[in-house]
C-alpha cells in the first residue's frame, strides 16, 4: 500500500507549507472494494443528508452558498480535524498544488516556520534574513491575529494561507509572547523567501562554527563541504548550530548525521500501527569529521534538528548546549485522493537511537544555557559556552 516518498519533509514553512512525511501512498493502492467498512452508520449518513437539506432550504443566503464540492471539502476538513491531531489534515486540490511551491526553493511570504500545539499556532522559528526575523518574531510566539482576523482556534493551514502572498504586499501579525502582558504587533512586508542551508565561520583558537538553517535536499552535501572546509583550516572542533532550525527533509537529516557518525550507526527509528511504518534509518559512508562536536539547540529546534541532535547525543558524538527543543517528532504520510485532494495522516512517531521519544517531549540539553542567537558570535552566550566545552573535550 505504501510507496517510498523521496522528499521526506518534517518542517512547516510560512509562505509555502512544507509537507511533513516519510512515505506517500495513493488512496486505493492495494485496497480492494469491500475491504473498507462504510465511513458512517446509516443513521449518521441520514443526519448528514438532512443537515445539507436544511441549509439548502432555510438558510437566508442559500442561493449564495458554496456549491457541493466546497461543502464536501468542508465536511472532509472537519472530519479529519476531529482526530485532534494538528498534523493530520485534509487539503483540497488547490492547497496541495500550492504546497509544492516550497519544493521549488522560493516563495512569497514572511519567512517563518510554524507548528500547532494545544490549539495554538506557534512560531517555531523565523528564517534568517527574512521579514519575520528582522521584525523580531521569536520561537514560541503565539499568533493570535493576522490582519483584521483573530486566528485563535484556527487550523495552522488557514493561518499559513493568510500569511502567504505576493512579494511587496503587507501583512500585520499580532502575537502573544511569554512574559509579556500585552499583544505585540508586527507589520511585515512579504518577500521572495529563498532557503539558505549552511553558514560557516572560523572562531578564535581554531574552532569552527557551522550553522544549519534548514534540512533542504542539498543540506547533506553542504554540510560535508562545510566539514571539509573546517578540516582544511585545522579546526580543533565544531560548534554545530541547530537553533531555530525547524527541520526539513528526513533523508537530509540522515546525510547530515552521516558526516559525524560511523557507517551503520542508527540515526532514527519510527514506530506506528502498521508494519511499514516501523522503520529505521542509518548513517552511511565515511565519517567526515572525527573531532570534538557541540550541538546548539533551542525551543526553535524541531523535527530533523531533533533527530540529528538526538542521534549525535545518543552515540556519544556530541554535547547538546542551549535550552529544550520544540518536540516535533511525528510521521505524516500523504494519501493522494482521486480528485487531486490529499490527506496527511500521522502514522508513526520518531525515536532516537536510545529509544527516546521526541514528539511533544523534545530534547533536554546536556548543558543548559539561556540566550538568543546573535549575529556577533563572540557575544553569543551559547556559542561561547559551546567553544568552552569543546576545549574541555580535547
Amino acid at each position: 500500500m505504501f510507496k517510498r516518498f523521496r522528499d521526506l519533509v518534517l518542517g512547516v514553512i510560512i509562505g509555502a507549507l512544507a509537507v511533513t512525511g516519510v512515505m506517500a501512498a495513493m488512496a486505493g493502492d492495494g485496497i480492494q472494494q469491500g475491504s473498507i467498512k462504510d465511513p458512517f452508520s446509516p443513521r449518521n449518513m441520514a443526519i448528514l443528508r438532512q443537515a445539507r437539506a436544511i441549509i439548502d432550504l432555510y438558510h437566508v443566503d442559500a442561493d449564495k452558498l458554496p456549491g457541493e464540492q466546497k461543502l464536501f471539502y468542508g465536511a472532509m476538513k472537519g472530519m479529519v480535524a476531529a482526530a485532534g491531531d494538528p498534523y493530520t489534515r485534509f487539503v483540497d486540490p488547490s492547497q496541495l498544488k500550492e504546497e509544492s511551491i516550497e519544493m521549488e526553493g522560493q516563495y512569497g511570504g514572511v519567512g517563518m516556520y510554524v507548528g500547532q500545539r494545544d490549539g495554538k499556532v506557534l512560531v517555531i522559528s523565523p528564517m534568517e534574513g527574512t521579514p519575520a526575523e528582522r521584525a523580531g518574531l521569536k520561537p514560541m510566539d503565539e499568533i493570535v491575529k493576522v490582519g483584521d482576523k483573530i486566528v485563535v482556534g484556527m487550523n495552522q493551514d488557514e493561518v499559513v494561507n493568510m500569511l502567504r502572498g505576493p512579494a511587496g504586499t503587507k501583512v500585520t501579525v499580532w502575537v502573544r509572547r511569554k512574559g509579556k502582558d500585552e499583544i505585540i504587533k508586527f507589520d511585515l512586508i512579504r518577500e521572495i523567501i529563498k532557503i539558505r542551508s549552511v553558514r560557516k565561520e572560523m572562531l578564535k583558537d581554531k574552532y569552527a562554527y557551522v550553522r544549519l538553517a534548514h534540512f533542504t535536499q542539498t543540506a547533506g552535501q553542504e554540510m560535508a563541504e562545510a566539514v571539509a572546509w573546517a578540516s582544511s583550516k585545522g579546526a580543533k572542533g565544531i560548534v554545530l548550530d541547530l537553533r531555530n532550525n525547524p527541520g526539513g527533509l528526513l533523508n537530509a537529516a540522515a546525510d547530515v548525521a552521516s558526516c559525524f557518525l560511523n557507517d551503520g550507526d542508527l540515526v532514527v527509528s519510527t514506530k506506528g500501527r502498521v508494519d511499514r511504518a516501523n522503520e529505521a534509518m542509518y548513517a552511511s559512508g565515511r565519517v567526515k569529521f572525527k573531532g570534538p562536536l557541540v550541538v546548539l539547540i533551542n525551543e526553535g529546534s524541531a523535527s530533523a534538528s531533533e533527530i540529528v541532535a538526538g542521534a549525535l547525543k545518543d552515540h556519544g558524538r556530541a554535547k547538546l548546549v542551549g535550552v529544550k527543543s520544540f518536540g516535533k517528532g511525528s510521521v505524516q504520510t500523504l494519501f493522494n485522493l482521486p480528485d487531486g485532494a490529499g490527506m496527511y495522516v500521522t502514522i508513526a512517531r520518531y525515536y532516537t537511537p536510545s529509544g527516546r521519544m521526541i514528539d511533544k517531549v523534545g530534547l533536554n540539553p546536556d548543558v543548559k544555557v539561556s540566550g538568543e542567537p546573535m549575529g556577533d558570535l563572540a557575544k553569543d552566550p551559547q556559542v561561547r559556552k559551546g567553544v568552552e566545552i569543546l576545549k574541555s573535550m580535547r
